[in-house]
């Protein structure tokens, strides 16, 4: 019952929609900014990047806190309790995707992703240091936070990977539920990101840094 409650509450938490409630805040609908999304990418068009900022902090707080909450609950790594703690985290990306605030239109779940991936220590938190690390030199270097966010997602399947082959003391029998769910993660922020895939392939995507 601990765990199914923490999980509702992860998925409600992951709902709120902190981008829309900033713009609002300021007198902005962000739903017809841009490119309509409410996530920090297109709270920095409204309302530039400090405002953005927040937006993705507490978006990957979305993420984290459920996750912080839930390894209070263990013990001990086991396969099963490994499928609770992610369940919880994906609830909170499900709420940020498909938030029930929103009739289940929402963000692209990179922001609180991230949050989950450093909330699983050490077994996500490490190689989700390393994609934080691709994600920002792609954005500096292209200047595109859909690019950094997609290429990002690819990797992180296969950082993982190299991570649990490398380290002596991670063991696959134990550990495959992460490469399922680090697969699964990969595939909604890319599928959540087609339109800005589609818009790259035309040259027609916007820039960071532009405000």
């Amino acid at each position: 019952m601990t765990w199914a409650a923490l999980t509702v509450a992860a998925y409600l938490l992951g709902s709120i929609p902190f981008g829309l409630l900033i713009a609002r805040a300021h007198g902005v609908d962000l739903r017809r900014i841009g490119s309509g999304n409410i996530g920090a990418t297109n709270v920095s068009r409204a309302l530039g990047r400090p405002w953005a900022m927040v937006c993705f902090a507490f978006d990957c707080l979305k993420g984290l806190v459920p996750m912080l909450v839930a390894a209070l609950l263990i013990d001990q790594i086991t396969v099963g309790v490994l499928w609770l703690w992610l369940g919880v985290g994906c609830a909170a990306i499900i709420g940020h995707v498909f938030p029930v605030y929103l009739r289940f239109r929402g963000g692209k779940g990179a922001a609180t992703s991230l949050g989950v991936i450093f909330g699983l220590y050490p077994y996500l938190t490490l190689p989700g240091l390393v994609i934080l690390m691709i994600w920002s030199a792609v954005l500096i270097t292209w200047r595109y936070v859909s690019l950094a966010s997609i290429l990002a997602a690819l990797s992180f399947p296969v950082v993982l990977a190299v991570a649990i082959c490398i380290q002596p003391d991670w063991h696959f029998a134990v550990l495959w539920p992460l490469l399922i769910v680090a697969c699964a993660i990969s595939i909604l922020v890319i599928v959540r990101h087609v339109e800005n895939i589609k818009r790259l392939l035309e040259g027609s995507e916007s820039k960071a840094f532009q405000n």
